[in-house]
């Protein structure tokens, strides 16, 4: 099996596990989890340098930062799948004194989570933060973010993009879940973004697109930008994905942002989506 094949079927099991968790708990965010499988399972296993035996500070490793905390899923399935904690523990997904909250936490003491999110607007901050940092240390190693579009339209998120370029945090790569929807419908019609990437041009960042749900473009797109990081710009990565990718019937629906499936809508799902790993 090629590598591109491997990610592939690794990201169906991360799908199923992402399904079979809010499942269980009848809460979640599905819609946003199955389209950002690919870029998490090609970043965690194939493109970041980074120890599941975990220290906060992520020293000598990449690190990564999850703004849009609501997808918890798809990442602690990520995280479970390459080490940081046992598998059997998805099982607790949203349960009462579980570490693993509908969004990310700290005081838990979850390995892979150095931050709480989900308060929508914070992450790239907090990643701008971390990249200074290694700076500082001397650390040469990466440091990615995830964004959701719809959290664009936060305040917070553009003076960070200013702050970033104008002192050359050229070690980010943060990528944007460009799916064109958000709890209440259409980005575009809710607050349209306008042209993403003249703006993000506009502000001093080095601007890249990828079809965030075709595996071999993700990982090509990857490792782009890390060739490409370093170089005096903070690197941004628009990432068009399907909301609910490939499910069928969830792809393209906002309505599926934090609603659960019931047994029957599982079953349909867990059909489209090959076992390749063993369920937990």
């Amino acid at each position: 099996m090629d590598k591109i094949a491997e990610l592939q079927a690794i990201a169906s099991q991360v799908r199923r596990d992402v399904v079979r968790q809010v499942h269980a708990c009848q809460s979640g965010h599905p819609g946003g989890s199955l389209g950002c499988a690919d870029f998490l399972t090609a970043l965690y296993f194939e493109v970041m340098q980074h120890d599941p035996a975990f220290a906060m500070k992520g020293r000598g490793e990449d690190v990564f930062f999850l703004s849009n905390g609501h997808i918890s899923p798809v990442w602690y399935s990520v995280l479970a799948r390459s080490g940081y904690f046992p598998i059997e523990e998805l099982k607790t997904f949203r349960q009462l004194n579980s570490r693993l909250q509908g969004h990310p936490t700290t005081h838990e003491g979850l390995p892979g989570v150095r931050v709480a999110s989900g308060s929508l607007g914070q992450g790239v901050s907090v990643a701008i933060g971390m990249a200074l940092a290694k700076k500082m240390d001397g650390d040469d190693r990466t440091v990615f973010a995830l964004t959701g579009d719809g959290e664009l339209q936060e305040g917070q998120v553009w003076e960070a993009f200013m702050f970033a370029a104008h002192n050359k945090v050229d070690n980010l790569i943060v990528a944007v879940d460009y799916n064109g929807r958000q709890i209440d419908g259409d980005t575009d019609k809710v607050l349209s973004l306008g042209d993403l990437g003249a703006k993000f041009e506009a502000f001093g960042w080095l601007v890249l697109t990828m079809k965030g749900n075709d595996m071999a473009d993700v990982v090509a797109v990857l490792n782009n930008a890390r060739t490409l990081s370093k170089q005096g710009k903070p690197i941004v990565i628009l990432m068009h994905t399907e909301m609910g990718y490939p499910v069928d019937f969830m792809v393209g629906s906002h309505k599926w942002h934090g609603v659960a499936p019931n047994d029957e809508q599982l079953a349909r799902a867990l059909e489209q989506l090959p076992e390749t790993l063993g369920d937990y």
